[in-house]
């Protein structure tokens, strides 16, 4: 079994997933507008360019999303989507970039259980937590 987050977006999907593949790589395999397909006359005109599915898999992660039509979206809340890395280094340059034009709800430092650990909600609404573990101790 494989859990994988799906995100909703306020008309920005195409642009978040390709910020999402710079900053965690992987591929984008699917990229779908509501034009082209039976959910097109289900929105406004304005509306069918954007992404009625969205799916970037690769390096162990599987993120999927699209955009809500204005009648139906409602913000990100109650969730984080946790990126796990092995180098502090890499902790450093994910949050750097998921941070950047977002906000910073606990800044990227070394906690009791982390050599790095910090929360941020990105500037489409993401909430993340950037977690670089200390080696297990028995």
């Amino acid at each position: 079994m494989q859990v994988n987050p799906y995100l909703t977006f306020n008309g920005n999907c195409e642009e978040a997933f390709r910020a999402y593949h710079k900053i965690l790589g992987g591929e984008i395999v699917a990229m779908i507008p509501h034009e082209g397909t039976p959910a097109e006359c289900g929105v406004p005109p304005e509306w069918r360019k954007k992404i009625i599915h969205a799916r970037l898999v690769g390096n162990g992660m599987t993120l999927m999303g699209s955009d809500a039509p204005p009648d139906r979206y409602q913000p990100m809340q109650g969730f984080s989507v946790t990126i796990n890395v092995k180098e502090p280094a890499e902790a450093e340059r994910v949050f750097t970039a998921l941070a950047k034009d977002g906000e910073t709800r606990m800044p990227l430092g070394e906690t009791f259980f982390a050599r790095k650990f910090g929360m941020c909600t990105d500037k489409f609404g993401t909430p993340w937590m950037v977690v670089c573990e200390k080696p297990h101790q028995a």
